[in-house]
C-alpha cells in the first residue's frame, strides 16, 4: 500500500509553524503545527476541543470565511488542519486571517461558541481560558519567525 503524503514528513524534525501539507485542485491543506511532534508536550483534549470551537468560529466569521472548508484538530494533538479554498498564492492572506482569528480568541469575552448541549456532543468539555492559552502560545510561535509554508528539505522523506 502506498503511504499517504503526510507520512513522508519526518515528524521528529518538525517545529511549530504553518505548513502547506497538500494541494488538491483549489483546496490547500495547512498543517497548523502547534507543538513539536513526539516531544511529550501535547494539546490537552479540553484545549483542543475548546480551540476547535473558537478557531472554526472566528475563521469562518472573518475575512477569509467564504474560503474556509474545515478547521479541526489532529489526532496526535500537536496541531490542527485548516483547509482553504484557493491556491498557495493565498498563503500570506490566509496566515493573516489565522493570526486575526487567534487574536480574537485571545481577546474573546463571553460564552464559548457552540457550548450548549444541543450544539455540541461534549458540551461540558469546553473552556474559553484553555482556548485563549493555546491561541496565545500558537500566535507567539507564528510571530517568532517568518513563516515559509514549506517543510524544510530535512523533514521530507519522499516529498509532498
Amino acid at each position: 500500500m502506498e503511504r499517504i503524503a503526510s507520512f513522508t514528513v519526518d515528524h521528529d524534525l518538525l517545529t511549530e509553524g504553518i505548513y502547506v501539507s497538500r494541494v488538491d485542485g483549489d483546496v490547500v491543506t495547512y498543517d497548523l503545527r502547534m507543538r513539536r511532534p513526539n516531544g511529550g508536550d501535547y494539546i490537552s483534549p479540553l484545549a483542543a476541543h475548546s480551540l476547535e470551537h473558537m478557531l472554526a468560529t472566528y475563521m469562518r466569521a472573518g475575512e477569509a470565511g467564504e474560503r474556509v472548508i474545515y478547521v479541526g484538530p489532529m489526532g496526535c494533538r500537536t496541531g490542527f488542519y485548516l483547509l482553504m479554498r484557493g491556491s498557495t498564492e493565498d498563503n500570506e492572506k490566509n496566515l493573516a486571517a489565522l493570526k486575526n482569528a487567534l487574536e480574537k480568541i485571545i481577546s474573546h469575552e463571553g460564552a464559548m461558541p457552540g457550548a450548549r448541549r444541543r450544539e455540541c456532543g461534549n458540551f461540558r468539555a469546553l473552556s474559553v481560558a484553555a482556548a485563549r492559552a493555546e491561541a496565545t502560545r500558537y500566535l507567539d510561535a507564528l510571530n517568532a519567525r517568518k513563516q515559509t509554508f514549506l517543510y524544510s528539505g530535512d523533514v521530507l522523506d519522499g516529498g509532498i
